[in-house]
């Protein structure tokens, strides 16, 4: 790992942190997840195609996009060669470069860690904080759609996994609204009857 990488690494970990204390999430996976969230990122792309291939840890658009494999080989060496064992910290670290519908709250966490980390800096990422502080799916929401419109600019394969993951955010953000309005028409009607 080079000292950038390990740097974003130390920056993602204290992200994780600080959101799992504020939602009511064990802090302690999600500095660990945070931690070694990319623990494969620097294998050549060769290594982590072979990985990926021998133990069947991806798909075939995964393979044919190198960058989205370091997540699940990771999460696969973190087991075979530390020992980790944790489900839920190996799943937060599995799929945080595509998000996943019905994702636990930990690999929501680290997947928004991962974006807004203190050594990120583009266009958006200070209110992308506050708002993360306020509503994490919505955070989430917006850092799908900015990462989606990443991938577009760059001219990359954009995985179906994440296109699911924002249409279940979408869908969720409008069923909640929905329970909501529903709630607020109940107790309007009764108030007036």
């Amino acid at each position: 790992m080079d000292e950038e990488l390990f740097i974003h690494s130390l920056g993602v970990e204290e992200a994780a942190y600080n959101l799992a204390a504020l939602y009511g999430i064990d802090s302690q996976k999600a500095s660990l997840a945070g931690l070694l969230h990319d623990y494969a990122k620097g294998l050549p792309a060769k290594q982590l195609c072979r990985i990926a291939s021998e133990y069947n840890l991806a798909d075939d658009i995964s393979r044919q996009e190198p960058a989205l494999l370091h997540a699940p080989v990771g999460a696969w060496l973190l087991k075979h060669e530390l020992g980790i064992d944790d489900q839920e910290v190996l799943e937060a670290i599995r799929v945080h470069t595509t998000g996943f519908p019905g994702m636990s709250p930990l690999s929501k966490i680290v997947y928004l860690a991962d974006c807004l980390e203190p050594g990120r800096n583009y266009p958006g990422v200070k209110e992308l904080r506050a708002i993360a502080r306020r509503d994490l799916n919505q955070a989430l929401l917006i850092a799908v759609d900015r990462t989606i419109k990443h991938i577009i600019d760059r001219g990359k394969i954009i995985h179906p996994v994440s296109i699911l993951f924002r249409n279940s955010l979408i869908l969720s953000k409008k069923n909640n609204q929905e329970i909501y309005n529903h709630e607020v028409w109940n107790k309007k009607t009764k108030s007036s009857s």
